[in-house]
């Protein structure tokens, strides 16, 4: 049995500028600094004794022929990989594996991908992981999403992803043991009861397309900002700078948020946030928020289904746990 063990993340600025036809188009290209949560997405690949395919998720599949499944991901990845008969999969996952903003449809596919490719013997680098996984959902699949949860899911740690013609560069931020556990105490995800996929977030077209490359542009330099403070040890000014960044996302599309949202955000200020931005495409999952070490206990009176998480960062990336 394979067992694979990948991280979700968390996007602290310039998610949207990961998406090809900004970061292509643009001279500087795009740039996302996130980190890696240890919150994870594990993958389990066994022999089977027959030729047929089960594949155990939300639901379960058995197929004589692996073209058959109904999991998009599942069925790439195999192809991709060669590994196309004869086996059982299972994906297990800490939080729901859509439609929370933290990237874990992509975390999917790169646990998916590596656990098949050691299964079938070989040992593949993090590049190379996020790389096919960018491959399946975007050209592939033609989700309209980017490339950043690919490659902080396979690589994982606290990054600069910078995104441009000539790929993905994922460079590890320096910072300090004291600046990590600023982060861990005063930064805590939110979940907001809604879920809602980010291909369909991104398919909504904005009203005013050069409105919305307009925000982009400022979300990107939020990015170049995000990346200094946290080489610095401003976390005080990080958690300002989401809250700019969420005022920056939320013209972008009618879908990025909504009265619900719009009222769970006014609620966390009022608790004393410094910031607070929603995660991912928009429309539900997680708000990152930060403010002073006390303000869990209070964001705790939201009660449910406002479940918490701190940022405890993983810091190996996707990585096969049981080989055996």
């Amino acid at each position: 049995m394979i067992i694979s063990r990948t991280p979700v993340r968390v996007s602290f600025c310039g998610g949207g500028t990961d998406i090809d036809s900004f970061s292509k188009n643009e001279p500087d290209g795009g740039r996302v600094v996130s980190l890696a949560l240890d919150r994870h997405i594990h993958v389990t690949v066994n022999r089977r004794f027959d030729d047929k395919v089960r594949l155990s998720y939300s639901k379960m599949e058995l197929v004589g022929d692996f073209e058959d499944l109904e999991h998009e991901l599942a069925r790439e990845a195999m192809r991709m990989t060669g590994v196309t008969s004869g086996v059982e999969i299972n994906t297990i996952a800490d939080i729901p594996s859509r439609g929370t903003g933290l990237g874990s449809s992509s975390a999917v596919t790169v646990g998916l991908l590596n656990a098949l490719h050691v299964y079938a013997g070989r040992e593949i680098s993090s590049e190379q992981l996020a790389r096919e996984a960018c491959e399946i959902e975007i050209d592939i699949l033609n989700q309209p999403i980017g490339r950043q949860d690919q490659y902080a899911a396979a690589y994982g740690g606290i990054n600069s992803i910078l995104f441009d013609n000539g790929g993905v560069t994922v460079d590890r931020i320096d910072t300090s043991n004291e600046t990590i556990r600023r982060i861990s105490e005063e930064f805590t995800l939110v979940f907001t009861g809604m879920s809602r996929s980010a291909s369909e977030v991104l398919r909504e077209s904005p009203e005013d397309e050069s409105d919305k490359t307009v925000r982009l542009r400022t979300i990107r330099g939020h990015a170049d900002m995000a990346h200094d403070m946290m080489v610095n040890g401003d976390v005080s000014g990080l958690g300002s700078l989401i809250g700019d960044a969420w005022e920056a996302k939320r013209g972008i599309s009618a879908g990025v948020s909504g009265a619900a949202l719009d009222d769970l955000h006014e609620r966390i200020m009022a608790m004393g946030a410094t910031g607070a931005k929603l995660l991912g495409a928009g429309g539900g999952g997680f708000f990152l928020v930060h403010g002073s070490v006390g303000l869990r206990e209070q964001l705790a009176s939201l009660g449910e289904p406002h479940r918490l998480i701190p940022l405890d960062v993983d810091w190996t990336g996707s990585e096969i746990i049981h080989n055996g």
